[in-house]
């Protein structure tokens, strides 16, 4: 059985489809495409259906990363079937553990930024959508910023079951 990663916005549209993109991009570049599933959703459903933001579109694909993308929102019962769940800020952090069925399901729910040593205590990445494209810059740094030791982290754990 894969590993499974959801990476949660608001939305659907900026953020977690872009650290969607990346991640799979690392999971694709270190082998273990077969073995790792990622995708995203939203905590609210405005957006569901619609593609990615235009913004996180043209910096994705600036930065060579695959742009395809339908949001949804995040449901309650898929906890039961995700490994780990991502949320892009401390909000998303705090909707997450409250949909948690259990405490085990709410321990499976981590800040992407946490995995960035250089990020300090700014563990959130701002919500790009009411500014402009260099908010979208700024968020695929830190996404890509944050995705060495998430990989590092899901790759362990998948050695792990392999062991």
């Amino acid at each position: 059985m894969p590993y499974r990663v959801c990476f949660v916005c608001t939305g659907n549209i900026c953020r977690s489809p872009m650290a969607e993109s990346v991640f799979r991009t690392r999971i694709e570049e270190a082998g273990l495409g077969g073995l790792v599933e990622v995708d995203s959703a939203g905590t609210d459903g405005w957006h569901e259906g619609d593609g990615a933001d235009s913004r996180t579109v043209a910096v994705l694909e600036a930065g060579g990363y695959e742009s395809s993308h339908a949001a949804r929102q995040f449901q309650s019962s898929w906890f039961s079937r995700l490994d780990l769940v991502i949320a892009l800020d401390s909000g998303h952090l705090k909707a997450l553990r409250r949909l948690a069925p259990t405490a085990e399901d709410a321990d499976k729910v981590r800040l992407l930024r946490s995995y960035d040593p250089a990020a300090g205590d700014d563990l959130d990445v701002p919500d790009p959508y009411y500014g402009h494209i260099d908010g979208f810059e700024e968020c695929l740094e830190m996404v890509e910023a944050a995705s060495p030791a998430l990989l590092a982290a899901v790759q362990e754990r998948v050695e792990g079951r392999a062991a």
